[in-house]
């Protein structure tokens, strides 16, 4: 008998993430369909450094639906959906290194994200976000092209011959549902 309750555990904790899955794609859904457009490559707004410059270096919040639904009022809507992620044309700058694309993930991962590319070396962007606010990306190993990472978890790696900075963390489980 004891069997059979932890069973039925399991599969009411399977229930509520399908359901708390669906709720999530129900919202990003509803944000394709309801947020207005700019158009694509549209310059940033003012609000670009503090909102996603900070997501990047994991210094808020990461929540996908409202990046998505800010990057589609920013620049549109994504100009491809690749690799769990949604990927927009950006024309932004942070910490003084150029943006060209921004991406958010979707809900295929257990994971939620958001990163950027910019033009150049990691270890460039680095020498920029470092100078700008501080915040510095220690090389973790020796090789030719190694994975920085900020003490806060931000990470900026290479991107063919970019650079991608990107934040990501684990969803959080939704709250489990007390017997009555």
């Amino acid at each position: 008998m004891r069997q059979m309750n932890g069973l039925a555990r399991l599969s009411a904790v399977r229930a509520a993430l399908a359901c708390a899955r669906l709720r999530a794609s129900l919202r990003l859904l509803s944000c394709l369909l309801l947020c207005p457009s700019a158009p694509v490559g549209a310059a940033a707004p003012s609000t670009f450094g503090p909102v996603i410059g900070s997501a990047l270096l994991c210094r808020s919040h990461l929540d996908n639906v409202y990046f998505y639904s800010y990057l589609s009022s920013a620049f549109g809507p994504p100009y491809k959906h690749e690799g769990g992620a949604w990927w927009f044309k950006a024309d932004a700058t942070l910490w003084g290194a150029q943006v060209t694309d921004v991406i958010v993930s979707d809900d295929t991962s257990e994971l939620v994200f958001i990163g950027a590319v910019t033009p150049g070396a990691p270890d460039k962007l680095d020498e920029a976000i470092r100078a700008a606010v501080g915040v510095h990306h220690r090389a973790q190993g020796a090789t030719t092209y190694p994975v920085r990472e900020s003490a806060p978890g931000s990470q900026i790696v290479y991107f063919n011959d970019n650079a991608k900075i990107f934040c990501a963390k684990y969803k959080p489980l939704p709250p489990a549902r007390q017997a009555k």
